[in-house]
């Protein structure tokens, strides 16, 4: 149950996945580019798997209440899959700003 979060993100990850490495095509396609945007996608997903097992293990089951055990149990899918998203998108975000500093335009 602690990659249930993420393995039901992960279709979503792979678009992400897919658009960072055809985004921008007025981008050189240089193999030092490649490799960097390699690198970075491999940076992603570790980071998305370490934050994902932290929030998982952050969450606390709650007290069995009313309606049992199972009563807001779900948060502990839920962290985990807001955690590794957004370590993700972080990890991506910066590698566009920094590829775009370094293959981008030149005037």
């Amino acid at each position: 149950m602690r990659y249930l979060a993420i393995l039901l993100l992960a279709p979503w990850l792979l678009i992400l996945c897919w658009v960072y490495w055809t985004y921008p095509k007025s981008l050189p396609k240089t193999p030092g580019r490649r490799i960097f945007d390699f690198v970075a996608l491999l940076l992603a997903v570790i980071a998305t798997g370490a934050s994902a097992l932290l929030g998982f293990d952050m969450v606390a089951l709650p007290a069995a209440g009313q309606l049992g055990r199972a009563s807001g149990a779900i948060w502990q899918q839920v962290v985990p899959a807001l955690y590794g998203y957004g370590a993700f998108i972080v990890v991506l975000v910066l590698a566009m700003l920094l590829r775009y500093a370094c293959w981008g335009r030149r005037s």
